[in-house]
């Protein structure tokens, strides 16, 4: 099992919720729909009303935007350590109408360790993407990757100790995890900007650890119900 740090999430000294017209659980389950399902926040109206809450898809949308970061942030101390063999890939996404790059790890566990967004696919941006992960406080023993040819050059400079493997096939554990990432943009209209693809990775890594049971949150709930009780239990931190 990977290392766990049974850290509680680290409650604020008021709540980010004062002054808001709707309670906290209210919020926070529009939040957890939107990031959680391929839904719109049209739709999160909509399944809002049907539940007596009458509320606009435009709040909805500022809900996420700005308790999103806050829900990570609240998260971080309850996230496990990563795993010592690393899966690396780059995946396309189409962005103003032109195919750019997604940088995703996964560990041996499945916990998504790291995505960036980047303009080309390059030894730059592999770089900046290992500087990236090695900030989550595990060396791995082993990276997978494809056989792009930045690859060798950045794992001498960042982790000459550890083993590369580049074999036919041995990257499919995180090629197949694209896919459930590229689930949840297929339902979106077109991305426009690099950052929006940076910051729908990293929601949905943040979401998908959560529901593989990757930080100390909702530990006690039955699968099905550990994310709604991990958003429950960050919503009193923040």
């Amino acid at each position: 099992m990977a290392h766990r740090r049974p850290h509680p999430p680290v409650p604020v000294s008021a709540s980010e919720f004062a002054g808001f017209r709707f309670p906290p659980e209210v919020i926070v389950l529009g939040v957890r729909w939107y990031l959680r399902f391929a839904l719109s926040y049209r739709d999160i109206e909509e399944l809002l009303a049907e539940r007596g809450v009458d509320v606009d898809h435009v709040t909805v949308y500022r809900w996420v935007r700005r308790f999103t970061p806050l829900l990570i942030d609240a998260a971080r101390p309850c996230r496990h350590s990563p795993g010592d063999r690393w899966f690396t890939d780059e995946t396309y996404v189409k962005i103003a109408g032109r195919w750019r790059y997604l940088y995703r790890a996964i560990d041996q566990y499945g916990q998504v360790i790291d995505v960036l967004a980047s303009e080309n696919r390059d030894l730059a941006a592999a770089r900046r993407f290992f500087t990236a992960t090695l900030s989550h406080g595990r060396r791995p023993v082993e990276v997978t990757t494809d056989r792009a040819p930045a690859y060798p050059r950045v794992l001498d400079e960042q982790l000459p100790a550890a083993h590369h493997v580049d074999a036919r096939y041995a990257n499919n554990p995180i090629e197949a995890d694209h896919g459930r990432l590229k689930a949840r943009l297929r339902p979106m209209r077109g991305l426009k900007r690099l950052h929006s693809a940076q910051v729908i990775g990293s929601r949905h890594a943040f979401v998908q650890n959560l529901r593989r049971g990757h930080y100390e949150l909702g530990i006690d709930a039955e699968p099905h119900l550990r994310l709604a009780t991990a958003f429950a239990e960050l919503a009193q931190a923040i």
